[in-house]
């Protein structure tokens, strides 16, 4: 199954084939062709405190009560973003919808990001993930990694007015025996920067792939709820942001 990937808010589809940029067909077990990105806006988010000085460390976030950065928190009919049971919660209540919640508006270049998803149920055909070197105020151009709990994964570029890349597998989703099938759990990292574009998935390394388009830009974490997927949910918890060397 294909999708694609364009952006009022957005992000990627889940499939072993191309990504587009508006519209959805799609088969049992396969990722969406092409999806429709709807109107999922996040209130706009604050600034974070500013990284510790001497340290790699950019941004550490586990979400929790008194420790919590201000991502983008918001509910509507269709989707919600809010802070629940220690965790950044995401869940969407219609098909083909995709939301995303950023902690700040800065730039950063050059970055490794690692966040743990705790998969509360949801569909395998569920895709979550992180965007990063998104462009301001063109939100629409970025790179982007997504994963499935059905093993799926890729990583692409968004670009404004234009179908979306699928950077890995020759311009395919792919299915991986390094991602558990429908865990409860995953730990996905990224390395974002050097013209380097990494994916891991519980500390093995997925795919990497070589794109020097955009060298900086603004982060967020992101899920879409795939076709013919009503309800999905999922938990955010214990990010974590460093300077790659």
């Amino acid at each position: 199954m294909r999708n694609r990937f364009n952006m009022l808010l957005a992000v990627a589809s889940l499939a072993l084939a191309a990504l587009a940029c508006q519209g959805i067909a799609s088969s049992p077990n396969a990722p969406a062709t092409d999806i429709v990105i709807e109107n999922t806006e996040v209130p706009a988010p604050t600034q974070t405190e500013e990284p510790t000085v001497n340290s790699d460390v950019l941004l550490d976030d586990d979400f929790s009560a008194g420790g919590r950065t201000s991502w983008g928190t918001g509910t509507d009919a269709e989707s919600s973003v809010e802070y629940k049971d220690d965790g950044l919660n995401m869940q969407l209540f219609k098909e083909a919808y995709i939301v995303w919640s950023s902690p700040n508006d800065n730039e950063y270049e050059n970055i490794h990001m690692e966040v743990t998803v705790l998969n509360n149920g949801s569909d395998s055909a569920t895709a979550f993930g992180m965007m990063c070197n998104q462009q301001y105020p063109i939100t629409d151009s970025r790179y982007y990694f997504a994963v499935t709990p059905g093993g799926e994964y890729a990583i692409g570029k968004a670009a404004l007015a234009l179908d979306d890349v699928i950077l890995t597998n020759n311009g395919e989703w792919a299915k991986s025996d390094l991602i558990a099938e429908n865990a409860s759990s995953y730990r996905i990292g990224a390395d974002c920067g050097n013209g380097t574009l990494t994916l891991y998935v519980d500390g093995q390394q997925i795919a990497s792939v070589s794109d020097s388009t955009y060298t900086s830009g603004g982060i967020t974490l992101f899920t879409w709820s795939g076709e013919n997927i009503t309800s999905v949910n999922v938990t955010f918890d214990d990010f974590l942001m460093n300077q790659l060397p």
